[in-house]
């Protein structure tokens, strides 16, 4: 068929979704066309929530590998698919199943917390999967006297350790967006826009975080900006975020944290988000394909714990 323009593209997604009962899911990292044509965007507490929810019989995930297959883990008889599959994870990609699990075997009588981005194989080797919405909570939920192995984010896991006050045993991994920023920049910025607030992620390096007035997570960001009385923000995260940034909090000045290499947004982009494109979320929807699979093996033992953190998530806003 003849390529579609972009509005046309737009139409041609949202009449197959209602014709084949699907449901868009997208990161706030995608790029904004995707975000356009999306039944629910968010981070990645909110999408793992969302997903569980569902009723489409078909899932588009518009983010990257481990987020579909946590979609799949929520929903086993659903048709969840990928944009490409070569959207995947830099911090997922640092910490291998087979020396995670040689890790977990050198600290016995530890439990396991991994964050979500992470693969299902490292999933199923875990006690408890958390986000950086509710990550504080959840270490904070086990007796302080439980000794606890944190992976794959080592910024995310000292992050953890000074707001809990806890000896956590940390995988070294990272992720190369948040480890992208430069604090040269920062302060420059700082001295050109003095009232202006850093809000940052907290996977961002330490150096960091100690200078942000607000550390939180992609939806906490968006919140936080949004209720402030403040009106400059320099966003401390993947610049995808600011496409619905600018919509849930009009007319404030939103401001990229600038990265150590310059590039053409002078901003930290993910280069995995940006693996999906429009055009491939109407090609996967009209073809549905790519599916995720994950290996029936392991799929009980990694679906447990991500179950087990949204039960968790519940609780705490009830009490709330």
């Amino acid at each position: 068929m003849e390529m579609l323009n972009k509005e046309d593209l737009k139409s041609a997604i949202l009449k197959l979704k209602t014709e084949k009962n699907a449901v868009i899911l997208a990161h706030y990292y995608q790029e904004k066309d995707i975000q356009d044509v999306a039944d629910y965007i968010g981070d990645s507490l909110g999408l793992a929530i969302e997903a569980s929810k569902t009723d489409a019989e078909i899932i588009v995930f518009a983010g990257v590998h481990f987020m579909a297959e946590t979609a799949k883990l929520l929903n086993p008889t659903r048709k969840v698919v990928l944009p490409d599959l070569k959207a995947g994870c830099s911090l997922a990609d640092s910490c291998p199943p087979d020396q995670f699990k040689a890790f977990i075997d050198a600290h016995p009588d530890h439990k396991v917390v991994t964050y979500v981005n992470c693969t299902a194989e490292v999933k199923a080797l875990s006690d408890i999967v958390c986000t950086s919405s509710n990550a504080v909570d959840i270490i904070n939920s086990f007796p302080i006297d439980q000794k606890i192995i944190f992976a794959p984010d080592h910024n995310l896991g000292k992050y953890l350790q000074k707001e809990t006050g806890r000896d956590l045993v940390l995988w070294k991994g990272a992720c190369v967006v948040h480890e992208a920023f430069s604090f040269d920049k920062l302060l420059k910025l700082k001295l050109e826009y003095p009232e202006a607030k850093l809000v940052a992620h907290p996977e961002s390096e330490p150096h960091i975080l100690d200078v942000a007035d607000y550390v939180g997570s992609t939806s906490k960001m968006i919140n936080f900006i949004k209720n402030s009385d403040a009106q400059t923000f320099v966003v401390g995260t993947e610049a995808g975020i600011l496409h619905e940034l600018s919509k849930q909090a009009p007319g404030k000045n939103l401001i990229p944290l600038p990265i150590h290499e310059d590039n053409t947004c002078a901003c930290s982009e993910c280069a995995f988000m940006k693996v999906n494109t429009l055009e491939k979320v109407y090609n996967c929807l009209l073809n549905e394909t790519p599916e995720i699979n994950i290996d029936p093996a392991i799929f009980d033992k990694a679906k447990a714990p991500i179950v087990k953190m949204i039960e968790f998530s519940s609780l705490v806003k009830n009490e709330n």
